[in-house]
């Protein structure tokens, strides 16, 4: 199980809207066949390693990380294939949140007379697959949120300067996890003031995430590197209801998708715009800023998991805040997260954090 919970990482970023599954085969004590969900969500991992296994499947047991589907999409069920493989034992880290799954893909696998155990690595493989849980009962992706800091909280000096405040490994450390999210999200200031590609860069991989923006009224210029580069790969561009009709057209003639999300009095709401990018199937959304977006993300409680990249550098507090106000009075009321793991990264420091 722990190796098809390696395999089923590889599909992280790659396999929305499906879950990341893995899947092993063994046969008298040799894995006969391997298999992860494939780019796009298709194959399924337990297709992949019965076609690896051939024959070799007959009286195997698999071991899988989520229950294989049992509804017909646009491939058949996973459970009728391993049902026609003659697979005599399943093993399944857990129980699929989808409807049109939960819990029917274990049954038809029992009905056919074939072992079922479940439970094995079930924390491993929950966390592995939380944005697509997420999404699947709640309407929304899991979302991170990135921040690169001084020692003293601040994201850019009082001019805006902020390339570089962390070194190369930090750097290399953020494109790696890029790499496995479905989108980066920024906000507009954070376009207007970097024109960042914000594509995976350095790690000779042929996939890039989504590229988000939010910005209430599209007021982000067209001639900017995303604007250039939105045909070959994908910009999404989440504004506000009474965003100009004008800079709609603009961005749409460069090949950006838009998407209407809801107001609030302090901008763009939030849970709207999650509930939004869940409904085009994302799963995992990577928020790299700027401050503005942070603190609204913050407020709103949507922020699942934090890591904060820190720097030994000092600009002091008229630079800019990596995160906006929250307009806390007391203490209390802020939120506390627990300390998930650290990490040196050359001259600089990551801790990640998540709900407590």
């Amino acid at each position: 199980m722990k190796m098809a919970l390696s395999l089923a990482r590889r599909g992280l970023g790659v396999t929305w809207p499906n879950p990341a599954v893995g899947c092993i085969l063994v046969n008298n004590g040799q894995i006969v066949g391997r298999g992860w969900t494939q780019p796009s969500g298709r194959p399924h991992a337990e297709t992949v390693a019965l076609a690896q296994a051939g024959n070799a499947a007959k009286g195997a047991t698999a071991y899988v990380t989520l229950e294989p589907c049992a509804h017909h999409g646009q491939t058949p069920p996973c459970s009728e294939a391993l049902i026609k493989a003659g697979v005599a034992r399943i093993v399944g880290a857990m129980e699929d949140s989808d409807a049109r799954v939960s819990g029917r893909g274990f049954e038809q696998l029992r009905n056919a007379g074939i072992a079922v155990e479940t439970g094995l690595c079930a924390q491993e493989a929950a966390q592995l697959n939380a944005g697509f849980f997420l999404k699947t009962q709640f309407g929304r992706p899991l979302l991170t949120l990135k921040l690169a800091l001084t020692l003293d909280g601040r994201i850019a000096t009082r001019t805006g300067d902020s390339q570089w405040i962390t070194g190369p490994n930090a750097r290399r450390a953020v494109h790696m996890m890029r790499a496995r999210y479905d989108a980066v999200l920024v906000g507009a200031g954070t376009v207007r003031a970097d024109d960042p590609s914000l594509t995976v860069r350095g790690l000779g991989i042929s996939h890039q995430p989504v590229r988000i923006v939010v910005s209430q009224g599209l007021n982000i210029p067209t001639e900017n590197t995303l604007a250039k580069t939105a045909q070959e790969i994908p910009v999404w561009l989440c504004h506000g209801p009474n965003a100009p009709l004008e800079r709609k057209k603009a961005w749409g003639s460069k090949g950006a998708q838009l998407i209407a999300c809801e107001s609030s009095e302090s901008g763009l709401d939030p849970l709207s715009l999650l509930n939004n990018l869940g409904s085009k199937g994302l799963t995992r959304v990577f928020c790299e800023g700027g401050g503005t977006l942070a603190a609204s993300l913050l407020n709103a409680d949507l922020v699942d998991r934090l890591v904060i990249h820190t720097a030994g550098v000092v600009i002091g507090g008229d630079g800019q805040a990596g995160v906006a106000a929250l307009d806390l009075d007391v203490l209390a009321h802020a939120a506390r997260l627990k300390l998930v793991s650290h990490r040196k990264l050359g001259d600089d420091i990551e801790h990640v954090w998540e709900r407590s």
